[in-house]
C-alpha cells in the first residue's frame, strides 16, 4: 500500500559498507565536516537524513531512537542487505509483507513508498546469525524469504512514534550458505575486523574462495539497495 509522499525521510545503514552506496547515490553531505553520525541531502522536494545504526537489534533500536529525537522524520527507510531463505536468491529486491521479531514473535507491517513490487514473503529480525537447520526450515514452511538483523527493532521504535517505514533489502547472501562464524569478521559497529579476518582466512585457507565471493555479493547487494531507495527517492511521487 503506498503512502503520503514524505517532506522528510530517514535513512537507516546498519554498516558502514551499506551507508557509503546511500552516501554516493543520494550525494549526502555531513552535517557537521568532521561529523561521520548523521548525513544530509535531498532529492525533490524531500528532504534526507541518514545514519548508521551498527549490527543488531540493540543498536538499530538505539540509533533509530537518536534519529528521531535528533529531526522530524515522515517516514523511514532501513536500507541494506539480508540473507535469504527459501525462494529467495542472491541480488533479488526483497519486499516483505511482515517483519517479524525473531525472539519476541511480534509482527510489523510496512508501509510501501511509492510503486513497489507487490509485497510478498515475510522477514525475521534476529540477533542470532545462524540457525539450527529444523529452525530454518519452519521459518521456510511459514513463508519467511529473508532474515536480517535490524529491521523489526526499527520499525518497533518508529511505530511507537507513529512514524511510518519500510525496508529496502536486498540479498546477499543464503542461510546455511555462508560459514555461521562469518559474523566474527565485523565489529558491532559494522567495520572489519581486520585482525580477526587474518586469523579466521589463516585457520580456514579453503574458505578464501567462498569468503571473497561473499564480499562481492554482499557489496552488489548493497550497491543495489542504495540505487533502489534513491530511485524511489528521486523518482516515485
Amino acid at each position: 500500500m503506498s503512502t503520503p509522499w514524505p517532506g522528510r525521510v530517514g535513512l537507516i545503514a546498519p554498516m558502514p559498507s551499506e551507508l557509503r552506496p546511500l552516501i554516493k547515490a543520494l550525494s549526502l553531505q555531513r552535517v557537521k565536516p568532521d561529523d561521520t553520525s548523521m548525513y544530509v541531502g535531498v532529492a525533490g522536494d524531500t528532504e534526507i537524513v541518514a545514519t548508521q545504526s551498527g549490527i543488531g537489534t540493540k543498536l538499530a533500536t538505539e540509533a533509530t531512537e537518536r534519529l528521531l529525537d535528533t529531526t522530524p522524520v515522515d517516514h523511514v527507510l532501513v536500507v541494506g542487505i539480508a540473507g535469504g531463505m527459501g525462494t529467495a536468491k542472491v541480488g533479488d529486491l526483497i519486499t516483505p509483507t511482515v517483519v517479524v521479531d525473531g525472539e519476541s514473535g511480534r509482527e510489523f507491517t510496512p508501509n510501501y513508498l511509492g510503486d513497489t513490487p507487490t509485497p510478498a514473503g515475510k522477514l525475521v529480525t534476529s540477533d542470532l546469525f545462524d540457525a539450527p537447520d529444523s529452525e530454518v526450515a519452519r521459518r521456510i514452511a511459514d513463508g519467511f524469504i529473508a532474515v536480517d538483523m535490524e529491521t523489526a527493532a526499527v520499525a518497533a521504535v518508529c511505530e511507537a512514534r507513529n512514524v511510518r517505514w519500510s525496508p529496502v533489502r536486498v540479498i546477499s547472501d543464503l542461510v546455511g550458505v555462508t560459514p555461521p562464524d562469518a559474523i566474527n569478521l565485523a565489529n558491532p559497529d559494522g567495520t572489519a575486523n581486520v585482525g580477526a579476518g587474518l586469523r579466521y582466512l589463516l585457520k580456514h585457507p579453503t574458505r578464501i574462495p567462498k569468503m571473497l565471493r561473499l564480499g562481492r555479493e554482499s557489496m552488489a547487494a548493497a550497491n543495489k539497495a542504495a540505487a533502489t531507495a534513491a530511485h524511489t527517492l528521486h523518482v516515485t511521487r
